[in-house]
């Protein structure tokens, strides 16, 4: 394995500073650990656990993980890890990857919840391996738990990917008037755009779970949001009478918007469907949801995408924030949750915008190798 020096981050093109194979410890699992760069011996990243995650996937969230925390400024290097796991046996696989990774966890590598793993999840792991996010050396010490610091901010992400959506569109169309928004996936990323665009004026005219899409000309999001469980999915049983639904899988890309949101799977706009999307910006607001062909056809067709690593940093930023001790802890709750948005939302925005003006310049090539360069430069 290649290890970058203490105190880089990685480049473009390098190999991970150092991939972890799990076999568990004290129990079967089948997973990585990718720390793909080193701020000051620290890195972070989530964790996903899906019945095919790969080792490569794994490396490209965990070199994401380092653009997203290059892009918004924060001293950290990114990671990421995957767990192969359908989901049966949940306690014991998560208990195995705790006692597996605590050594990690120890050193500096921060891991939290990703697709497939929740806060409780997290809360298994992290108390096996015997983690505090509180305790760090040569730091203070956090004054309140993670879960009191971080649960009151998990719509930050969703947050962020809303002010990317909203910033793109003022650049694209210099104001104008509200537009036709469409949002494949309803968990709480999802949820948490459809409420930010619409009290921002814009209707919400398709959403999809994974049982297929709903729309109408104007949808009711909280109406919706009464409807949806905690995996979300929407209740068809109960929907207003003049919402259409469809189970045909992809029927969310036939839409006529403005804007299609992606919330959800890895993939999901690809080079057998991308010919289908309506909509002219769309908002990655999962990690890599348009695979690298589609980007390809998205471009010479004239649609313009504001990319994962942009758009959706609501929720590593929030974590880091506090890794790093960049939040002002003293504030009372609500003071300091605004704080943590509004420090989100300001960087978002900013990136979003520097994207486009890159995008308009130099038409031909893709503006975020650009842009990350800019944000290290400034950072150094």
């Amino acid at each position: 394995m290649s290890v970058l020096n203490e105190g880089s981050a990685r480049e473009g093109g390098q190999e991970p500073a150092f991939t972890v194979s799990l076999n568990g410890s004290g129990g079967p699992l089948k997973g990585w650990v990718v720390v793909d760069s080193l701020v000051d011996s620290l890195a972070m990243g989530g964790t996903r656990m899906t019945s095919d995650v790969t080792e490569a996937e794994v490396r490209a969230l965990a070199s994401g993980m380092t653009d997203k925390l290059t892009l918004v400024g924060l001293p950290i290097g990114g990671a990421k890890a995957g767990i192969l796991s359908d989901g049966s046996d949940r306690e014991n696989t998560l208990r195995t990857f705790g006692r597996t990774v605590a050594p990690l966890l120890h050193g500096g590598i921060h891991l939290g919840c990703d697709l497939g793993v929740t806060p409780a999840d997290r809360a298994v792991f992290f108390a096996e391996a015997g983690y505090d996010p509180r305790r760090k050396n040569r730091a203070v010490d956090m004054p309140y738990d993670w879960r009191t610091y971080y649960e009151p901010l998990v719509d930050c992400t969703g947050h962020g990917v809303g002010v990317a959506a909203v910033a793109a569109l003022e650049r694209l169309h210099r104001g104008g008037g509200p537009r036709r928004v469409v949002v494949q996936g309803f968990g709480s990323v999802g949820r948490a755009v459809a409420r930010f665009m619409e009290r921002r004026g814009h209707r919400i005219v398709a959403v999809a779970d994974v049982q297929g899409t709903i729309s109408a000309d104007r949808l009711p999001v909280d109406d919706l949001l009464a409807l949806t469980d905690g995996f979300g999915r929407i209740d068809r049983s109960r929907l207003p009478q003049e919402v259409t639904v469809s189970d045909e899988p992809e029927a969310w890309l036939d839409v006529d918007a403005d804007v299609l949101v992606l919330a959800a799977n890895h993939n999901a706009v690809n080079s057998d469907n991308v010919h289908r999307l309506r909509a002219r910006l769309v908002v990655e607001g999962g990690n890599i949801t348009v695979s690298p062909e589609a980007k390809l056809k998205l471009a010479v067709g004239g649609a313009v995408l504001v990319p994962d690593v942009v758009a959706n940093v609501g929720g590593a930023a929030a974590a880091g924030l506090a890794l790093a001790r960049v939040v002002p802890f003293e504030l009372p709750g609500d003071q300091r949750k605004n704080w943590v948005f509004d420090w989100v939302g300001d960087r978002v925005r900013r990136n979003t915008l520097d994207l486009l003006e890159i995008a308009a310049a130099t038409p031909h090539e893709d503006p975020l190798p650009a842009l990350i360069s800019a944000r290290r430069k400034e950072h150094r």
